[in-house]
């Protein structure tokens, strides 16, 4: 993949979620507790919703994010159900790869194992939220893999906030837009994204305090 596409690519896909990030218009609360907000407003990139989940876990930005980080052997898939595995088809830059993520089979085996192919970028801002921005792209080592429907994140990522006062602990904000592609009814797909999002920040919680306590 060409560096300088893939480095404007994944630059606008940033500037995309952190507008997500900044703009609060729109979003209808679909779930709420433990300390987990989950919403959703409709995507301007497909035929389905943008989600955005929020919650402060315990940890400071670097623990949180050594636990989500897009790197090959990392955390995420000791911890993170939804991903049976995760890698790096090519290292671009140091903040910048195409990486292979395939799921297991969920809701009840109704959505069957999917494999995303992404654009990632991982960007530090100044105040110190580190933010990873994803987005589909199609890879010549990645060609569509027997037993896996090939689903499609359009621009999504997370942002690892510090709280101003309280240096151990993080504001996670998290944006989804995934088409999952294949012929699952839309019920199915609008009940799986707020449930297995507010599942993810327990579990994160858990990861934190396991590999950083």
């Amino acid at each position: 993949m060409d560096p300088s596409w893939a480095t404007q690519e994944s630059e606008a896909v940033a500037e995309k979620v952190l507008r997500y990030r900044r703009d609060a218009s729109g979003w209808k609360k679909c779930r709420e507790g433990n300390g987990v907000s989950i919403s959703w407003r409709p995507s301007e990139e497909f035929p389905g919703n943008l989600y955005r989940g929020e919650g402060i876990l315990c940890g400071t930005p670097d623990e949180v994010w050594d636990c989500i980080k897009p790197v090959a052997s990392g955390l995420r898939e000791k911890w993170d159900d939804n991903v049976s595995s995760f890698e790096i088809v090519q290292s671009i830059t140091d903040m910048l790869c195409v990486s292979r993520t395939s799921t297991p089979s969920a809701a009840m085996k109704l959505i069957s194992p999917r494999d995303f192919v992404d654009l990632v970028l991982v960007k530090k801002y100044e105040d110190g939220t580190i933010s990873s921005n994803a987005t589909h792209v199609e890879h010549p080592l990645c060609p569509p893999k027997p037993g896996f429907v090939r689903g499609f994140n359009h621009p999504c990522g997370c942002f690892c906030e510090p709280l101003p006062g309280e240096p151990n602990k993080t504001n996670l904000v998290t944006f989804f837009q995934t088409d999952l592609s294949g012929y699952l009814p839309q019920s199915v797909v609008d009940s799986f994204f707020p449930r297995s999002m507010a599942e993810f920040y327990p579990n994160l919680q858990k990861a934190v305090r396991k590999f950083h306590h």
